[in-house]
């Protein structure tokens, strides 16, 4: 059993730590830190909660409660606005200087009395150099950029806020214009923590539409270095970079030039100029189209007007032509007319002389023609003589008779039929005996 003597109160322990703090901290040390929430209360005094994060996957792996005395925070906010261009917000990393406290009741504390701007200048620039060179090395920094720009853009998917002032700017903008403008709104968180996330949904959900759409407009109104930090982080831009449509900008702050401007397809400075520069973007098409029709027009009325005198110059070269070929015409027939007694004269003494020719030759042509057809005609003569029954008759042969039809088959006729054979000089009737 432990006697009184072996231990010591939780009063005496606590002593003991911030006895041992108040001698090892007396001094100020400046630490850096990222705030994780921070609130002023009505008294002025300024109460926030730092972290240190380590790893990929921003897990706190050190926590601390601090406070800004009200003597002290109008100053270091002050300072800490006019060199950032930023207020102190969760989600800053800052180098502070800050006292070492310890309190039997309320714990470990720091009381901050000086925060340095340029450590979170640095930081920030770091953040977004960072950024910077893992999209280059990714070999993606220009994707966003490559792809072509409809000339008419007019089927736009908006990320943004619907309560957003730049919204609602954007749309009153378009809305002035004579042009239509199809609009469709992904709703998403456009700053604080959530905001990164809340984007990245909003361009997922627009991917897996894609067909409804020209681009994608990203727009919010101005705001702090702080509240705009988003736009430097890695994920969110390298799925802009990547993203299938182009991707306009209008983030609302002038200063500075966010990492997700610079790979997005066109960046412009406030969701107001989007807008003019969308309605700028058709208003010089439509300006285009007009001065093409009017160009078409003046050529066209060109063209007519250089046909209608090619039509003319052709028809006064066609009636001067006409008029020629109706000279040479009526020149070759004059000729032909004072030439045509003398060749039917010439025709008409060929004739005659031919004439006088054939009647010449006329009668020996009859004679041999009629001997041709007298030697034809004995010839043929001969051959019916040689070929009549009567002479093959004489040769021998007979020709048979059954009920007057001539047998020329055994099979036609049979025993006891009476058949007439005819010879040379005359008839003889027989009976078949087989």
């Amino acid at each position: 059993m432990i006697s009184e003597t072996q231990h010591i109160t939780l009063c005496e322990l606590q002593r003991l730590v911030k006895q041992t703090l108040d001698e090892r901290f007396a001094l100020p040390l400046w630490v850096s830190a990222e705030i994780s929430d921070l609130k002023v209360n009505y008294s002025g005094h300024c109460y926030l909660e730092l972290v240190e994060k380590g790893g990929d996957n921003g897990v706190p792996t050190a926590q601390a409660r601090a406070v800004i005395w009200r003597s002290h925070y109008s100053r270091i906010a002050g300072n800490f606005e006019e060199q950032t261009g930023e207020r102190l917000a969760a989600g800053i990393r800052i180098l502070a200087k800050v006292l070492v406290s310890y309190h039997e009741l309320y714990g470990f504390s720091l009381q901050i009395t000086d925060i340095d701007p340029a450590f979170t200048l640095g930081d920030m620039e770091r953040q977004r150099q960072l950024t910077i060179a893992q999209l280059q090395h990714d070999g993606v920094w220009e994707m966003n950029h490559e792809i072509a720009l409809p000339e008419v853009v007019q089927r736009i998917a908006v990320v943004s806020s619907a309560q957003a002032a730049g919204y609602q700017d954007f749309c009153k903008e378009l809305a002035r214009s004579y042009y239509r403008f199809e609009t469709t709104l992904f709703d998403a968180f456009m700053q604080g923590e959530a905001a990164e996330e809340s984007i990245i949904g909003a361009l997922s959900a627009i991917a897996e539409r894609i067909e409804e759409f020209d681009a994608v407009i990203l727009i919010r109104g101005g705001g702090s270095r702080s509240d705009l930090n988003c736009f430097n982080a890695y994920r969110l831009c390298t799925h802009i970079a990547q993203f299938p449509l182009p991707v306009i900008t209008g983030i609302g702050h002038d200063k500075d030039v966010s990492v997700a401007d610079m790979v997005a397809h066109t960046a412009l400075k406030t969701p107001t100029a989007v807008a003019g520069w969308l309605v700028e973007r058709i208003t010089d098409v439509d300006f285009r189209l007009d001065n093409a029709a009017l160009q078409l027009q003046e050529q066209t009325n060109h063209l007519i007007h250089a046909a209608a005198m090619r039509i003319e110059q052709l028809s006064g070269d066609l009636r001067q032509q006409s008029n020629l070929l109706l000279t040479r015409q009526r020149l070759q027939i004059q000729r032909v007319a004072e030439l045509l007694p003398e060749a039917a004269r010439r025709v008409l003494e060929r004739q005659t002389l031919r004439l006088e020719h054939m009647a010449h030759l006329l009668p020996d042509a009859v004679r041999n023609l009629l001997d041709r057809q007298r030697q034809r005609i004995n010839s043929a003569s001969d051959s019916i003589l040689g070929s009549s029954p009567e002479r093959i008759l004489r040769l021998g042969f007979a020709i048979v008779r059954a009920n007057g039809r001539a047998v020329i088959s055994a099979k036609s006729v049979c025993a006891g039929d009476s058949i007439d054979i005819e010879v040379a000089d005359g008839r003889i009737e027989a009976t078949v005996k087989q």
